[in-house]
């Protein structure tokens, strides 16, 4: 008794949202085409709002930390930095930090190479305290970066998989009119109904994707150019207070 209750409640429901119809009208196949696309939408917005959030947390971090680096441009290598880089929802990179921490170890190290006690380095020093800020800066991209490929697989796999299911459903209703006056109208018209249902489906999880995906690259495109201006004041802050002449 229950179970007939659920089918006929689900029936109702389908009957009022076309994509639910269409999704109990098709076979196994067509379902886990469905469920294919329903599980690329559920990963689309997880990415986007998780790597939105991540980006603005980085700016906010970052625009921090350079307010008070310009606080110590005198002495550039007495920056301390130990505001926390982590929350609830996941890791959030500094990748300004990251930056100065491996500046400022590399500058230290080659000092003390030098034995000079931190006063002055020499024109191939600072080509090795250059090289380490690009080092920094393609690993802090790295982490940036991280995850956003899926949202470009997910603007290309979203409609191939939305036209599998319009072919199928296609090729169903063929079967079906091949049946001649045996084959009913519901039959058929569930296999044009999956066709539609798929195609639309597929667009609606690729337009968010493509989107999400191009405001994403916008924001770690802005974010390098934050790091490449606070690698440049603090290369030039560095050479100024230590380069032997």
């Amino acid at each position: 008794m229950y179970l007939s209750f659920g089918l006929e409640y689900a029936n109702m429901i389908a009957t009022g949202n076309p994509f639910l119809s269409a999704y109990f009208q098709s076979d196994w196949f067509g379902k886990g085409i469905f469920w294919g696309l329903f599980i690329l939408s559920a990963l689309c917005w997880v990415i986007v709002l998780y790597k939105s959030w991540q980006f603005w947390a980085v700016r906010k971090l970052s625009s921090h930390f350079f307010d008070q680096f310009g606080e110590k441009k005198d002495d550039p290598l007495n920056l301390q930095w130990n505001r926390p880089i982590s929350s609830r929802i996941g890791e959030i990179p500094n990748p300004l930090f990251e930056i100065y921490r491996a500046v400022k170890q590399q500058t230290l190290q080659l000092m003390s190479r030098n034995h000079q006690a931190r006063t002055t380095l020499s024109g191939s020093d600072i080509e090795l305290i250059e090289s380490q800020v690009t080092a920094s800066m393609s690993s802090a991209c790295k982490k940036l970066d991280k995850h956003i490929f899926v949202l470009s697989m997910i603007v290309t796999l979203a409609p191939f998989l939305g036209l599998l299911g319009t072919v199928w459903g296609i090729l169903l209703t063929f079967s079906q009119l091949q049946g001649g006056l045996q084959s009913s109208n519901a039959s058929m018209l569930s296999g044009l109904s999956m066709a539609l249902a798929t195609t639309v489906l597929g667009l609606l999880v690729a337009i968010p994707a493509l989107i999400g995906h191009s405001y994403l690259k916008n924001a770690e495109r802005e974010t390098r150019r934050d790091m490449e201006t606070f690698s440049h004041t603090l290369l030039a802050a560095i050479e100024l207070q230590y380069r032997r002449e």
